[in-house]
């Protein structure tokens, strides 16, 4: 009895001293992990990069003071340039041939929607420079009716970027060579990435089995498709849920009511 004791004992001194020893070798590989690993990937704050585009900046104001409305350089050291609809030919290409500048890769051309401005459209040009490993972005804007001027003339590679922005907003860009929807089907009505475009769309796509195609029709929400969440937020806590009532209590001789 006393043997199988102490083998009991030193068993469980055993398995607490082993499990001591993982422990601190888990603690002392977690601390040399954290001590290797780099610091997060926050980029840091350069005052001489920011300098140098604010420059640059000042500098491009002063060439295109016509175009020019706004110059500012951001808190990730982003340059950007706000400019008159009328200069988006101009700027590109003092942009793209001027020796300090040399922006010749359109990286992004993309727009984005506010409509409470009277201009609701904002047409946003993300250009490269690989000679001096610089970035400037390049913003103008429109609304539902006024056509931008299209820069594939300088910027080949803004044609499909061109077709997207006009497929999903609907700005339309003057002198562009092959304008027409990219991402949406043929027929297609409206444009989706409007903020007024309905999320369920305008029309439904099913294949009937007696034309043997894909037909188009009007978008109809089923009854049994939809889902009505009447609930309050609430409802998942239970201190705010509300007290079911009780059931009436019986007398001796009451009967139960009828379930109906």
């Amino acid at each position: 009895m006393a043997a199988s004791l102490l083998r009991f004992v030193r068993s469980g001194l055993g398995s607490s001293f082993n499990s001591c020893l993982t422990a601190r070798s888990l603690r002392s590989q977690l601390s040399y992990t954290l001590s290797v690993l780099p610091a997060a990937t926050i980029r840091p704050k350069d005052a001489v990069t920011n300098n140098q585009l604010a420059a640059f900046g000042e500098y491009v104001a002063e060439m295109m003071p016509k175009y020019v409305q706004q110059v500012q350089v951001t808190c990730y050291n982003e340059l950007e340039v706000m400019i008159h609809p009328d200069g988006v030919i101009p700027m590109l290409t003092f942009l793209r041939d001027h020796t300090n500048g040399q922006f010749r890769s359109m990286v992004d051309l993309t727009a984005v929607d506010v409509p409470t401005r009277q201009n609701r459209f904002e047409i946003v040009y993300n250009l490269l420079s690989l000679r001096y490993n610089s970035r400037i972005r390049v913003k103008t804007y429109t609304d539902e009716l006024t056509p931008v001027d299209s820069v594939v003339s300088i910027h080949k590679g803004a044609n499909w970027y061109e077709r997207e922005v006009w497929d999903m907003f609907g700005v339309f860009f003057a002198n562009h060579p092959d304008l027409r929807r990219i991402l949406t089907d043929y027929g297609f009505e409206g444009h989706p990435f409007r903020k007024d475009f309905p999320l369920s769309g305008y029309v439904e796509v099913r294949y009937d089995d007696e034309v043997k195609r894909v037909v188009a029709e009007p978008i109809e929400l089923a009854q049994e498709f939809r889902k009505f969440d009447l609930n309050t937020p609430w409802e998942v806590f239970p201190a705010y849920r509300e007290p079911k009532e009780a059931a009436p209590k019986l007398e001796a001789g009451d009967e139960a009511p009828e379930k109906k």
